[in-house]
């Protein structure tokens, strides 16, 4: 009598993971769903519009701590959430 009956459960194993992995895949990646921005989308040009104004100069690192900042003030950085 032939043992054939196991052999099938032994193909089914990779046969079960290959399935898995590209339904996974799929679902995922959805490929065939994918906006193809380049093809699909059209952009306009426009002429670059703003000023050379110059704001503010910072040369080196000159100041060690940012102007108003509250890192050793924890309890004005952290609030209690009231339940």
């Amino acid at each position: 009598m032939s043992d054939d009956g196991g052999l099938w459960l032994l193909a089914a194993g990779p046969a079960g993971a290959t399935a898995l992995y590209w339904a996974l895949y799929r679902y995922y990646r959805n490929t065939d769903k994918s906006h193809a921005f380049e093809r699909e989308t059209a952009i306009e040009a426009k002429p670059v519009t703003g000023s050379e104004t110059k704001v503010d100069e910072v040369t080196g690192t000159r100041e060690t701590r940012i102007k108003g900042d509250n890192v050793r003030n924890y309890r004005d950085r952290v609030n209690r959430v009231s339940s």
